[in-house]
């Protein structure tokens, strides 16, 4: 029943429409040809929107930017790791669903040896699937995250090996980051679901830091949240610190991309665009006869080889 999960979240319904499932069919192999069909699946890919629906869109957004005080607003913009770190400390790792279907969006993630970095990695929703799936010798995963309660949980997990992973306290949107990882020598860097939890002005240094790790031909795999997204729809008034930038109810935060502003963040940080696209879902709730319309935008930006 999706429509009693949190939409909130970055990756509640991050991985598919069926949440039971552990893999999924990429992206953009159903389409909705009959209105009449709408209710005889779980989801539908690429559905377009019309004018009356983007512009009913752009209306809520108007209606839910007004913001909170200047007092508390200073308070939701600093210390985000403390937030992050009581959200953890409160759902341990039963929050998010392990991401299975990586591996449908990111096939690069099974190919040869290779060595990746998972960024916000939370309590390892995408670093153990990757170590479930792949040899011991074929792939060795750093995870970072801001919150300390999050890395305990990971190093506490009956798969954490540090002959195969390597969890560490980092944060990311520092512009003095620094990694035990030796520049030039990451083959992926994962990032889902984590860019949008940055104030806006923290994410071009982000990127450009990290894109200093990858090797030449590395790659950094990205999807997060789009404009417009249920999510995004769904903010009551007072809590929008930014344009198209929210608080939670628990003080953590969450952007809402568009390819454009993706593209510039990449590109600026030396990076080749690889893939840019968009993901619109429209999930159903068939019990409820509820629609949900979701947006998605995933990205690959390669280092350029020397």
């Amino acid at each position: 029943n999706t429509s009693s999960i949190p939409l909130y979240y970055p990756a509640m319904m991050a991985d598919g429409s069926d949440q039971s499932a552990d893999v999924r069919p990429q992206f953009g192999n159903r389409f909705l040809k009959e209105e009449s069909d709408v209710f005889s699946h779980n989801a539908w890919d690429q559905v377009e929107w019309d004018e009356e629906q983007e512009s009913s869109a752009k209306e809520m957004v108007s209606k839910n930017s007004g913001g909170p005080s200047e007092e508390i607003q200073q308070d939701l913009l600093t210390n985000s790791w403390e937030k992050w770190d009581k959200f953890y400390g409160i759902h341990a790792n039963r929050f998010f669903k392990d991401r299975h279907w990586l591996f449908t969006e990111f096939q690069e993630l099974e190919e040869g040896e290779r060595k990746l970095l998972e960024v916000g990695c939370g309590p390892g929703n995408t670093i153990f699937p990757i170590l479930e799936h792949c040899a011991d010798d074929q792939v060795f995963v750093y995870g970072c995250d801001f919150s300390p309660t999050a890395v305990e949980i990971v190093k506490t997990h009956e798969l954490y090996r540090e002959d195969r992973c390597k969890a560490f306290v980092c944060d990311i949107s520092s512009k003095d980051m620094d990694i035990p990882i030796e520049e030039g020598t990451l083959d992926f860097i994962t990032m889902i679901f984590v860019l949008s939890a940055l104030n806006p002005e923290d994410m071009q240094h982000c990127i450009s830091n990290l894109s200093r790790y990858l090797k030449p031909g590395g790659q950094i795999l990205f999807r997060d949240y789009g404009r417009y997204d249920l999510a995004q729809l769904r903010f009551k008034n007072g809590r929008c610190l930014a344009e198209n930038f929210y608080a939670r109810g628990d003080g953590t935060k969450v952007y809402f991309f568009t390819q454009e502003e993706l593209d510039k963040l990449f590109t600026n940080a030396g990076l080749v665009k690889v893939q840019n696209i968009v993901d619109r879902r429209l999930q159903v709730n068939r019990a409820r006869k509820l629609k949900m319309y979701r947006i998605w935008i995933q990205c690959k930006y390669m280092k350029p080889l020397l």
